[in-house]
């Protein structure tokens, strides 16, 4: 069971007083930080319908209750550790596992952890604003679960990075809370986590793409030789397959919506006079967030992602499916430029571990568009949404630098400037979505005209539950 001290957990963390201390003093430094850039216009006089966990059997993770979010339950949550586990994967393969963090690779855990928690309160400032458009209440708790769960998310580096590296990790958490997204002096780590999320459709396509980017990287850490980072991440993943929930379904109401208002319109794409967001529209943000989220897995070609594997810090997601666990003389054949044309290149494995990630991420990414072209195929509509090339629009890798096209053909300059506004969202696509979104929908049960309601309501509740009440 996780305590009922201030700072809730399942750590014994009463018997350490040194790092209760520390903890505690962090504490009033995150919940002034939620204050500043937490969700704007509901901390103080709104009771929302969360879910907290009690303890973290599959019984009790989750438990459901109205609460105003600075009093929300953030802590301190491993999943139940797993008896005589050994090293999956790399050149310690079968050994027993870490519970310290062995000095040889301190800095490289240490980058690993801060990078995955600089994702957390980024994605929540990213946010602040969305509230005050939001298309129902049954969105707008799902946009707090988010926020509340991405700063519990944060509690979990944060006490990994105090207890296993000292001075320098108490920096790092600091740090934390210093960085902003999209500041221009102190931005977040990651570049896709300092973009904007003006319109609640941006809201959708980052929680089905980028946090699914974050389920790939928690998959990862979760096969970790430092069992303390794998029971952190494995308690994150129940946590994180919400967020995919909340972008995917909400994709997917969007999408049911255009159709109806497709058929309304007698099967016309210009859906736009009737308040619906149309195909091209959607197409953009899945072609922008995509991409973006592809960024965020690294270079194709990495000696750092060899190297963790190697050491036993980050392996594949799902390492278990795999036949060899050291891959020590196996090549992987990706697709690269030279002199100016894609070819194909055999590199060793292991330094193509951030493309082995990739191909997973797809993979999870296009079921999901699959799922979405179900929606049209009910609607009697040919009509599908898509992947673009993973060429397209790269900022990191092999292809930054390069233009391509949504379907891998290589653009010069010219064509890439003459011909981008096609492919990804531009000022007016913005002004338009904003001007469908300039009223928040408070009424329970009432849904903004661009959006279908949900089937069913969270965790049994009706629909037209009040999951967001205004304290009077």
């Amino acid at each position: 069971m996780i305590s009922a001290e201030r700072i809730p957990n399942n750590v014994d963390l009463h018997m350490n007083k040194r790092l209760q201390r520390a903890l505690e003093h962090w504490q009033p430094h995150y919940i002034q930080w939620w204050h500043d850039m937490g969700p704007q216009g509901f901390q103080h006089y709104h009771q929302v319908y969360v879910r907290t966990a009690v303890s973290v059997d599959p019984s009790g993770w989750a438990h459901f209750e109205f609460v105003k979010l600075p009093e929300y339950r953030w802590g301190i949550f491993l999943a139940d550790p797993v008896v005589d586990r050994t090293i999956g994967f790399g050149d310690f393969l079968g050994q027993p596992v870490w519970q310290e963090v062995p000095g040889e690779f301190r800095n490289q855990l240490r980058r690993l952890i801060v990078t995955q928690g600089d994702t957390e309160p980024a994605s929540v400032e990213q946010q602040r604003w969305l509230g005050h458009r939001c298309p129902s209440l049954y969105d707008l708790r799902n946009l707090f679960q988010v926020n509340v769960e991405e700063g519990r998310h944060l509690w979990a580096m944060v006490y990994l990075l105090h207890s296993y590296f000292g001075r320098d990790g108490r920096d790092e958490a600091e740090d934390l809370l210093a960085r902003q997204s999209g500041n221009r002096d102190k931005p977040r780590i990651l570049e896709a986590f300092n973009e904007p999320i003006d319109t609640w459709l941006d809201f959708f396509m980052f929680t089905m793409f980028t946090d699914r980017d974050g389920k790939s990287q928690l998959l990862s850490l979760s096969e970790s030789s430092l069992d303390p980072l794998s029971r952190t991440t494995r308690f994150m993943l129940t946590e994180e397959a919400h967020h995919m929930f909340v972008g995917e379904t909400g994709v997917a109401r969007i999408v049911e919506r255009t159709c109806q208002l497709m058929k309304e319109a007698g099967f016309s794409e210009d859906i736009r006079p009737l308040g619906g967001i149309d195909l091209p529209t959607l197409q953009k943000h899945i072609n922008l967030w995509f991409s973006l989220s592809l960024d965020l897995h690294g270079n194709e070609i990495s000696t750092n992602a060899a190297a963790y594997f190697a050491n036993g810090l980050k392996g594949r997601a799902e390492e278990g499916k795999w036949e060899d666990h050291k891959v020590v003389d196996k090549n992987y054949t990706l697709e690269t430029v030279r002199d100016g044309s894609v070819v194909n290149a055999d590199i060793p494995m292991r330094n193509a571990m951030n493309e082995v990630l990739r191909d997973w991420y797809v993979g999870d990414c296009q079921a999901g568009v699959t799922r979405w072209n179900k929606i049209f195929e009910r609607y009697g509509m040919s009509d599908r949404l898509r992947l673009p090339d993973r060429k397209f629009n790269r900022g990191i890798g092999q292809f930054a630098g390069f233009h391509f096209d949504p379907d891998g053909r290589m653009l010069s300059d010219e064509d890439w400037a003459r011909r981008r506004n096609e492919w990804l969202p531009n000022a007016a696509d913005k002004a338009f979505l904003l001007s469908i979104m300039n009223q928040s929908i408070f009424e329970p049960g009432r849904f903004a005209n661009y959006i279908a309601p949900p089937q069913r309501g969270v965790k049994g509740t009706p629909v037209n539950f009040e999951y967001v009440r205004t304290e009077l």
